[in-house]
């Protein structure tokens, strides 16, 4: 994932100075997804980053701020999956097929976001609404274009919107964290899944 930390002057301004902002946010992923919040330490992540713990200050003023920096570089992570998947010229229906699809490979190549978004509810709600907030309002604007451009009904937004992203997210956990020998592959989930937004499922 790329690394999107913001703390003021404390945001690296050199190749080097990112490098190892990028470890200590890979390192806290692993921490957190195993221990949980409360049981990671930052001892841990200096560990597992192979810095010292000194270069964490220089970085993040707390655990809190890694786990806040963590969480925003997750939900940048998945929006940036969803724009190298796709293409100008893909129509509104096949938009929403690539990015569902680009979205269970980045969930399966990051499986800890699951455990680490879901625990932001309590360690941190404004991450965790800033989260989803920032992904509905992704999948909006896509909606409303397709709307303008005729494939999509007009007039949708919010409500249809956060339902796309509840199937997307669900699906992730079905197909990704619970997933089971024999299940479809990804890309006949979101063909299905974009089945159902072509067709609905009235008889």
């Amino acid at each position: 994932m790329a690394a999107t930390h913001s703390q003021g002057d404390k945001t690296p301004r050199t190749e080097r100075g990112r490098k190892t902002l990028r470890k200590l946010l890979d390192a806290a992923a692993t921490e957190f997804a195993e221990k949980g919040f409360h049981e990671a330490s930052i001892s841990g992540i200096t560990r597992s980053a192979g810095v010292a713990l000194g270069t964490f200050y220089t970085y993040f003023d707390s655990k809190d701020a890694v786990f806040r920096a963590l969480v925003s570089d997750m939900s940048a992570g998945v929006g940036k999956a969803a724009r190298e998947a796709l293409d100008p010229s893909m129509g509104a229906l096949e938009i929403e097929r690539v990015a569902l699809r680009a979205f269970l490979e980045f969930a399966a190549e990051h499986k800890e976001i699951y455990r680490i978004i879901d625990e932001a509810e309590f360690v941190d709600p404004d991450s965790y609404r800033a989260h989803y907030e920032t992904i509905g309002s992704r999948i909006e604007e896509r909606l409303k274009l397709g709307g303008e451009s005729g494939e999509f009904a007009p007039g949708l937004g919010t409500p249809e919107a956060w339902a796309v992203m509840g199937m997307n997210v669900f699906l992730g956990l079905r197909y990704v964290i619970w997933g089971r020998e024999g299940d479809p592959d990804f890309e006949e989930i979101a063909r299905r899944a974009n089945m159902l937004l072509t067709r609905g499922i009235a008889s």
